[in-house]
Order: structure tokens, then C-alpha cells, then sequence
């Protein structure tokens, strides 16, 4: 699995490159010093490396814009990658309103825009026949395009962000703006690897056709991504936990012994991992089964359950329409292995763990899980890797 490298912090956040981030470190500076042979190989191919990392600091200046405005809102950001198509910022969370989500996505090129106009202002410093001079200008005409084509409208570009969040204000339904906001960058990614094709077909030149060819396909993965993860949020808001719980648990006799409890029910192969304890048609409270472990066996014969059982009032519940989102963030915030769902009534209606909430998310999406899978999944107590489910409720339910 490719792991991504850290070189350092900025502001408190976390800066990455990805492997893949050398290529086109290679072919930036391969560009540049090509284009600046005329001042001499030496001077042209250090020129080269030197624009190659200020485009990337750019890059960098462009994502810490969106990661400030960010954070300014409150919102969390885990980090900041540098990778093959230029940057990406981990925000964690989705912003309020329409109006701070636009915010955050015009930050990055306000930044790009802000660079090229404080280059332009330096470059009228510089001798007009100094290579610096040239470099300047490169760079700030450099940046001025990366604003430019982030504002193209359709995600996961900022201007499919901007169009998002206008589209959030006009409706007033984000996971509706994501949807239309991430059709958009499909079919501009379905036009670039077009134009790339075209490109290399009437120009012969194949490096540059594959690029665009390899943006719009880059375009069009993320795009997807968007789509499916906002369907996943909605998924996650609208069902409720009485939908993906399950009754795997056993009732037993508050007042019966430890020894007859463990005799009846421990030692038995299929035995559930949940009981809870009730007498006189009350629930008095869940058995741990570690409780159990710690009296000594010599008052097994004299205790009952109900003397160590921990009231419904005292462990983490839910109601059975608490969303699933919400009952994820639960287990996730509390590092719990399962929730007790209660009826309207304050009575056990089931109980609900990370296996049965995939199980449940699976078969309202259609996703293949097996029986082996959310088997594991209960065990381990972990949600599937393809399958974030803990990120997801988290920004959904923020």
C-alpha cells in the first residue's frame, strides 16, 4: 500500500507528499530547463529545479488558503498532501452554511490570484533582460492559471465547490448541490479525456494529450467519489437504528444465582454475547460478563445478577429512531462495541454493533458483503477499509 511522506508542519497542520509527487517534480523542472537554455545548461536546469519547487510552494500557499479558511470556521484539517495533479487539503468536516462552504472554497484561489499580482508588483523591480525577471513572470502567470483552472465549475475542482455551494443556497439541500456539483465534474472529465485525445490526434503530441486525457480521469474518479459518499450521508440520515438493529441478546432472571446464570447459559457454544437481567416484568440492567469474573467464586451460590447489574439508566443507549449516523458517532466517539437500542417505552429492543450497521448500509445500497465479512467486522470491531463508515457519520452529522 503506498504510504505517504511527512515533511513537516504548517501552522500546526500536517504536510505529506506522495511518491508520485517526484514525477511531476521531474517533469516540472525538466519543462523549465528546457525552456531556459538560452542562459546555459548549468543555470537553465538550477533555474529549472527552482521553479519547479516554487510552483509546488504555490501549490502549497493554494491549499493552506482553503485549510485557514477552515479552520477559521472551526473545522478541523488533518492534513495537507502534495501529489501527482498538485494538492489536496483533509477538511473534516463540511462547512455550516452555503455561504462558509463558498468561503473555503474560494480561499485557495484568492491565494493563487493574490501570488500573481505580488509577483507582477516584484517583477516591475526587476531588469527586464535578468532570468529572474523571467522566472517572476513565469511563476505569476503560472499561478494565474492555477486559479483560473481550479475555478472550473465541477468537482472536485474548487469551482465545483463554488457551484456546490451556490447551488446549496438556491435549493437549500447540500447532498442535492454535491450531486448536481459532481455530475458537472463528470462530464468535464468525460470532455478532457476527449480534448486529450484530440489533442495527441491533430497535434501529435502525445505527452500533453495524455495529460489532460489523465486530469479528466482524475476529475471523473473524485467526482464519483463525491457522488457516492454523499449518497452514503443521506443513507446514513435517513435510516434509524431501529432499522439495523438486531435482537441478539438474551433475557434472563434477575434474581437467579451467578452459579445457576453461568451453569445455564456460559457454557453453552452458541451462546450471545449480551444479556440483560429482568424480574417482575422489568428490565433491571445489562450483565456484563466480566462483572461476572471478578466476584469470587465462593459467593456464586449467594449473589444474584441483580446485584451486579448496570442499570439501563447508567450504559450508553439509544432510541430506536436515533439516526444511524448519530449511533455511529457514538460508538466511534465512546470506542464502544455495541449500543443498547430502547424502545419508546424504555424497554430493550435490540442491540446494535458496527457489524449490523454495514450489514444494514449494505443492503439499502446494494453493496456485496458476506457473512464471513460482517462476521469479522463484529469482531474486530472495525469498519471495512473501502468503507469509512466512522469519517462519513462524522461529517454527516456535523
Amino acid at each position: 500500500m503506498q504510504t505517504n511522506w511527512k515533511i513537516g508542519t504548517l501552522f500546526g497542520i500536517p504536510l505529506f507528499l506522495d511518491p508520485l509527487w517526484f514525477v511531476i517534480l521531474g517533469l516540472a523542472t525538466l519543462n523549465f530547463g528546457v525552456a531556459y537554455q538560452e542562459w546555459g545548461s548549468v543555470i537553465a536546469w538550477s533555474a529549472g529545479i527552482v521553479m519547479a519547487l516554487l510552483l509546488f510552494a504555490s501549490v502549497l500557499l493554494h491549499e493552506l488558503g482553503h485549510s485557514l479558511a477552515a479552520r477559521s470556521q472551526g473545522i478541523k484539517v488533518n492534513s495537507i498532501t502534495l501529489f501527482l495533479f498538485g494538492g489536496i487539503a483533509a477538511i473534516e468536516e463540511e462547512s455550516k452554511t452555503p455561504g462558509k462552504a463558498f468561503q473555503v472554497a474560494i480561499a485557495g484561489p484568492l491565494v493563487s490570484v493574490g501570488l500573481f499580482f505580488l509577483l507582477r508588483l516584484v517583477a516591475i523591480f526587476i531588469p527586464e533582460t535578468s532570468p529572474l525577471s523571467m522566472m517572476v513572470g513565469d511563476l505569476a502567470r503560472i499561478n494565474l492559471v492555477v486559479a483560473l483552472f481550479n475555478l472550473i465549475p465541477g468537482l472536485p475542482l474548487d469551482g465545483g465547490q463554488v457551484l456546490k455551494a451556490a447551488l446549496w443556497k438556491v435549493t437549500g439541500d447540500r447532498f442535492q448541490a454535491v450531486h448536481w456539483a459532481a455530475r458537472s465534474g463528470q462530464i468535464l472529465g468525460y470532455a478532457a479525456i476527449a480534448l486529450g485525445f484530440a489533442v495527441d490526434f491533430f497535434t501529435r503530441e502525445l505527452a500533453l494529450g495524455l495529460w489532460i486525457a489523465m486530469i479528466g480521469w482524475f476529475g471523473i474518479r473524485n467526482a464519483n467519489t463525491y457522488d457516492r459518499v454523499t449518497t452514503l450521508q443521506e443513507t446514513l440520515l435517513k435510516m434509524v437504528a431501529s432499522s439495523a438493529m438486531t435482537r441478539d441478546f438474551r433475557v434472563v432472571d434477575a434474581d437467579q444465582s451467578l452459579r445457576a446464570f453461568a451453569d445455564a447459559y456460559l457454557l453453552e457454544s452458541a451462546a450471545p454475547q449480551v444479556y440483560f437481567a429482568a424480574s417482575d416484568g422489568r428490565y433491571r440492567g445489562l450483565v456484563a460478563i466480566e462483572d461476572l469474573r471478578l466476584v469470587e467464586r465462593s459467593e456464586w451460590e449467594t449473589r444474584t445478577l441483580q446485584t451486579i447489574v448496570h442499570p439501563l439508566t447508567e450504559i450508553p443507549t439509544v432510541t430506536e429512531s436515533t439516526a444511524i449516523a448519530e449511533v455511529i458517532n457514538k460508538l466511534e466517539n465512546e470506542q464502544l462495541p455495541r449500543i443498547t437500542v430502547l424502545s419508546p417505552a424504555g424497554a430493550v429492543a435490540g442491540v446494535i454493533d458496527r457489524g449490523d450497521i454495514v450489514s444494514a448500509v449494505a443492503q439499502k445500497l446494494s453493496i456485496p458483503f458476506t457473512d464471513v465479512e460482517i462476521k469479522r467486522i463484529k469482531e474486530e470491531g472495525s469498519y471495512p477499509p473501502g468503507l469509512q463508515l466512522g469519517v462519513i457519520a462524522k461529517s454527516t452529522v456535523n
